[in-house]
């Protein structure tokens, strides 16, 4: 099995693609109106419009702007550098600046538009940096 990738829903798709082409730096691929995606060697964010929860049998499937338990992230090359480049278009959805956690990684943790939390993480930590390393 391999993990491919993670789905957001939301109800604003235009301001949400923006969004994660801005912080990512990255393409982000318009296939629709209503879907999107971020491709990333390692995984893809999609984003889909509510309207394509139908598809899967109706809206009550998923709820636009209510992820209350996952984070979104990313592993780039320099945190610090990231922040500095998106902190005044964060202003206040940064929920924490660059700290290095327990387990070896600096991390920025902000929201998206939609509130989903989003982590950038550079692994700086000898026994991090040789987690990462193997994952390739």
């Amino acid at each position: 099995m391999n993990f491919v990738s993670v789905r957001i829903i939301t109800e604003a798709i235009k301001p949400l693609v923006a969004f994660y082409e801005q912080v990512t730096g990255l393409p982000v691929i318009q296939y629709t109106d209503d879907f999107a995606e971020v491709q990333t060697p390692s995984g893809t964010v999609a984003i889909g419009s509510t309207r394509t929860l139908q598809l899967f049998g109706g809206e009550h499937i998923a709820k636009a702007a209510h992820n209350q338990s996952a984070i979104i992230e990313f592993r780039v090359a320099d945190v610090d550098a990231d922040y500095q480049r998106l902190a005044e278009m964060l202003g206040d959805s940064v929920v924490q600046k660059p700290t290095t956690m327990p387990w070896g990684n600096r991390s920025l943790l902000f929201r998206d538009p939609d509130g989903n939390l989003v982590n950038f993480f550079t692994p700086v930590s000898a026994e991090a940096l040789a987690k990462f390393d193997q994952q390739g």
